[in-house]
């Protein structure tokens, strides 16, 4: 009995004497008694003070070094848009820590003051720059208006008006007519989607006559027109079956070099006229 009340009495002035931690330790019970030993104690809470400051440095080395913050800007993938331009309008903090730079943000202000932009990937390139790779929309019909061109990508996007028509990009006209079925189709699809299926109807062009046209003319839904170089026209119909419409029409200018029109709206049944 004596030796039990010695042993407990022992228990509880290593309860009370030593740091905090091995107080509280202590508490949980006579379980733990055989485990946390002092040594072990100690060996622990300077582990825990090890991950400690070891997690301070890492906070501080992102964010309040000087050794990780951005420097540098790079731009890759410009075309008509300049390094420059992509830069002013990305806005990009120069000189605040990498780890904190919004990459979000930097592409929702790229895309919205520069339309010309299809798409753009932000990535930090460690341990002082980042980097803007951007894709360019590519015209592939132009629409007049006035002096200058708004340029319509694949998408039917118009995203920039230039001075001077790109070479090579063929001129939009929607020419919808009064007639009562042009009428009722611009009523039922929009402009819009009217826009959008002259650019799949260019979409669909094989290459030699793609660089041959100058005007792609839309009066309907399933009325769309060519003009080519050289006073030849094109008869498309609908952007429907674009691929098809684009074999026969090369099967056509074969077979009838000479020929100044060509109707391929039913690419089943095509045919070729004038000389």
């Amino acid at each position: 009995m004596a030796g039990s009340a010695t042993a407990e009495r022992g228990a509880r002035q290593q309860e009370s004497s030593g740091p905090p931690l091995v107080r509280r330790l202590g508490r949980l019970g006579p379980w733990l008694g055989p485990w946390l030993g002092p040594r072990r104690l100690r060996v622990i809470i300077i582990l825990a003070l090890v991950v400690m400051l070891l997690g301070a440095g890492v906070v501080w080395v992102l964010y309040g070094s000087q050794w990780l913050r951005v420097q540098r800007v790079a731009v890759s993938g410009t075309s008509v848009l300049t390094p420059q331009q992509v830069r002013e309008a990305a806005a990009v903090p120069v000189g605040s820590p990498m780890i904190s730079v919004d990459t979000d943000a930097i592409e929702a202000r790229l895309r919205t003051e520069l339309p010309r932009i299809d798409s753009v990937d932000v990535v930090r390139s460690w341990p002082h720059g980042i980097g803007l790779k951007v894709t360019e929309r590519t015209p592939v019909l132009l629409v007049q208006k006035g002096s200058k061109f708004v340029e319509v990508d694949d998408d039917g996007v118009r995203f920039a008006t230039v001075s001077e028509a790109p070479k090579g990009v063929p001129l939009l006209e929607m020419a919808v007519s009064s007639s009562r079925s042009a009428a009722a189709s611009l009523r039922r699809f929009g402009a819009g989607r009217l826009v959008r299926e002259a650019v799949e109807a260019a979409g669909s062009l094989p290459a030699a006559v793609a660089r041959d046209t100058r005007l792609v003319k839309v009066l309907s839904y399933d009325d769309i027109s060519l003009e080519l170089t050289g006073g030849r026209t094109v008869a498309w119909g609908s952007a429907e079956q674009g691929a098809a419409k684009g074999r026969a029409l090369t099967a056509l200018m074969k077979a009838a070099p000479d020929a100044r029109h060509f109707d391929v709206s039913a690419p089943t049944a095509p045919a070729s006229s004038g000389s």
